[in-house]
């Protein structure tokens, strides 16, 4: 069993000693250390914080824990229940919240779960404030408030809507020409929190001929939940099967994305991002200025993305490993998209936060205006 400590959260298996697995302990001194961090960056003002979980079996205990224990530290929390990663993210600065956490343990076995810290941006807490709230929690330096100062916990369930509201409103996703192209998509939803984000996202987009495998959200993973070829066969066989026109795998909190093909085989997390950004490049080169804009992924992607910007007329960045880093870079290089080649998509405009929702969006847009074309031709 296992504990790991990072400067952008926690994560470990449930069950076993303090100190050596994710415990209740280590997640009260972990919660409690990030309070202290937000409290002293807010001064005087009332500190919010935004928290939401993926399907996991102990995500709701590892949930109560995390709320109680800052409402014992004086702040208030907004609790969406059960969520994704990019929906907990564009929820912080719209509630105009100090921070937020996801309970996530992102494509780990079910065993797993873990605090991701967000800032009041709804992005990943730097290097810096990391080490400071990890000499915190070293030191267990934090205190409680007394019982009038308590914070409270309230619920809101309407960010799935305001989520895909959101993406619905981007100008690059075109619901229209999506519905017209009548799309039957099989998704693997993993037993987690996609069986209810992805299929209601499809449904907003026009696409009412959805099959969905592992849609219970139960977090006994039917399967290694990393988004792998190995991973999936079960959704290639049922694509075939289905003879649907494509099959869509998200991770258990739903920022990594990839698909299969229409004859079962893998379009492949690496070309996620390639796909994708092919279609955003395509539309900065066709404006009046004509450039494509600048790229960025990390240096454990594919070429492919750099071959891409660099037809396209833009220039490619590559950065070190890690969402913070590649989130950075772009913010550097003004990048207008972004990634890892893990299947992991950031459209900055959009919110600089790997999102598997904006992504299926994007590409469905971009594969039914290719099959437009194809048809008139």
């Amino acid at each position: 069993m296992a504990l790991i400590k990072s400067i952008s959260g926690i994560r470990g298996t449930i069950g076993g000693k303090p100190g050596e697995t994710l415990s209740p302990v280590d997640i009260v001194k972990f919660a409690s250390a990030y309070s202290v961090i937000l409290k002293k960056n807010a001064g005087a003002k009332k500190v919010k914080v935004v928290i939401g979980r993926d399907g996991r079996m102990s995500g709701a205990m590892v949930s109560n824990l995390v709320s109680q224990t800052l409402c014992a530290m004086g702040i208030d929390v907004v609790d969406l229940g059960l969520s994704t990663t990019p929906t907990v993210e564009i929820a912080v600065p719209m509630e105009k919240a100090a921070g937020g956490i996801i309970l996530t343990a992102s494509h780990n076995p079910k065993e797993w779960n873990a605090l991701k810290l967000l800032n009041e941006k709804g992005e990943f807490i730097s290097a810096a404030l990391g080490q400071e709230l990890l000499e915190i929690a070293e030191a267990e330096d934090f205190e409680y408030v007394s019982v009038d100062k308590l914070g409270k916990v309230s619920t809101d369930d309407n960010y799935l809507k305001n989520h895909i509201d959101a993406i619905l409103q981007y100008p690059l996703v075109n619901k229209e020409t999506i519905a017209k192209r009548n799309f039957k998509v099989v998704v693997d939803a993993i037993n987690s929190t996609g069986a209810i984000f992805v299929p209601a996202l499809l449904n907003a987009l026009g696409v009412e001929d959805i099959i969905v495998l592992n849609e219970n959200v139960t977090g006994d993973f039917a399967h290694n939940p990393e988004p792998l070829p190995n991973h999936l066969r079960e959704l290639s066989n049922a694509v075939v099967k289905e003879k649907a026109h494509l099959g869509i795998a998200v991770d258990p909190d739903v920022d990594r994305l990839c698909f299969v093909n229409e004859d079962g085989s893998m379009f492949g997390e690496e070309y996620t991002l390639v796909a994708v950004a092919d279609y955003i490049l395509s539309y900065h080169k066709s404006q009046p200025e004509g450039k494509a804009g600048n790229t960025v992924s990390n240096m454990s992607s594919t070429k492919a993305l750099k071959e891409l910007t660099i037809k396209h007329g833009g220039e490619y960045f590559p950065s070190a490993v890690g969402e913070v880093n590649v989130v950075n870079k772009m913010k550097e290089k003004n990048a207008v998209i972004g990634g890892e080649g893990n299947g992991g998509i950031i459209v900055p405009d959009f919110h600089y936060g790997r999102d598997a929702l904006i992504g299926i969006a994007l590409f469905l847009t971009h594969l039914a205006n290719q099959k437009a074309r194809v048809s008139s031709n």
